[in-house]
């Protein structure tokens, strides 16, 4: 019998501080309901504001082959914004699974999500919205952005006759919509028993950020310590543009054992500064990296990683 594979993820919110400012949610993993014969053996991690790696071995702990349906969900994206966004699309054509050295290509679903206030949770809609006509083409809006006439979207929606659509959808025609798309991968995956099985992504992240970073507001997010502000400070670089991007650790707790093995390493540009927050320790290994080395592994905080472009190559 085939189960799922389940993957959660938290969402970092977009931010929309101007409109000089751009906006990014976080990515992440894959994440496994509970399931006592796998595990996450070993996780590889690079993170760089240009492209993220992981190369994941998984042990199939029992004496007999398990398939699974592997989901790999993308956060949900709003479709309007205020602001300049991060290249969601990017993401979409830069994403690649390879298992056992072979590439493989994923099916890929639209979910579309509306969310009637701020205290209750998105309804998802995929079908109301199919059966009101709606294509993937334009369910996928938020994240190609080939289409910026909100108006011809909402018109659509509110002359649907849909009782499900039309439950949710704001009273007052005024009102503007809020709807998300969330995009998910998934693939069939047989671990062999007794095995490891090698799964590799690469895809481009979701990289935002503001025209002014102000330390006294931004410091606990991202762990800046006296180092970093000393850094700052020297290169006249307290208020000066940012960018950051966000990474969901934590779905890898959800597996047999903890990690046996972790490394994360993180890369920035010449002439920038960076901040993360991480408990154990971090060792320089270059010029532009950073890197992190655990056993028995169990993450229970997830990365917010701000990059600061300064004039001096300080840490």
């Amino acid at each position: 019998m085939i189960k799922p594979l389940m993957a959660i993820l938290m969402f970092w919110p977009v931010l929309a501080i101007s409109n000089d400012s751009t906006g990014y949610v976080a990515t992440g993993g894959v994440q496994y309901l509970k399931n006592k014969d796998i595990q996450m053996f070993s996780e590889d991690l690079f993170i760089s504001k240009k492209m993220i790696k992981v190369d994941y071995q998984f042990k199939n702990l029992s004496n007999k082959d398990v398939t699974e349906t592997i989901l790999f969900p993308l956060p949900k994206v709003e479709n309007f914004f205020e602001s300049d966004f991060a290249d969601t699309d990017k993401l979409l054509k830069s994403f690649n699974v390879q298992v056992n050295g072979k590439s493989i290509q994923p099916e890929m679903h639209v979910r579309v999500f509306i969310q009637q206030d701020d205290k209750s949770a998105p309804v998802d809609l995929t079908t109301a919205f199919k059966k009101c006509g709606f294509s993937e083409k334009e369910l996928l809006n938020p994240w190609n952005r080939l289409d910026y006439e909100y108006e011809n979207f909402e018109k659509k929606m509110r002359n649907c006759k849909n009782r499900e659509l039309q439950k949710v959808l704001p009273k007052d025609k005024e009102q503007a919509i809020a709807w998300s798309s969330q995009v998910i991968y998934s693939w069939k995956q047989t671990f062999k028993a007794n095995a490891l099985t090698h799964v590799q992504h690469q895809y481009s992240p979701l990289v935002g950020g503001s025209v002014a970073l102000y330390p006294e507001e931004d410091s606990k997010a991202y762990c800046m310590d006296q180092n970093f502000k000393a850094g700052l400070k020297k290169a006249k670089s307290q208020h000066a543009p940012f960018q950051a991007l966000g990474y969901i650790l934590k779905t890898g707790a959800n597996w047999a054992k903890p990690i046996q093995k972790f490394k994360l390493t993180i890369e920035r540009d010449a002439g920038e500064l960076v901040s993360f927050c991480w408990a154990g320790q971090v060792k320089k290994i270059s010029a532009t990296q950073f890197q992190i080395t655990e056993r028995n592994f169990v993450p229970k905080q997830d990365l917010n990683i701000i990059f600061v472009h300064v004039k001096s190559g300080n840490d």
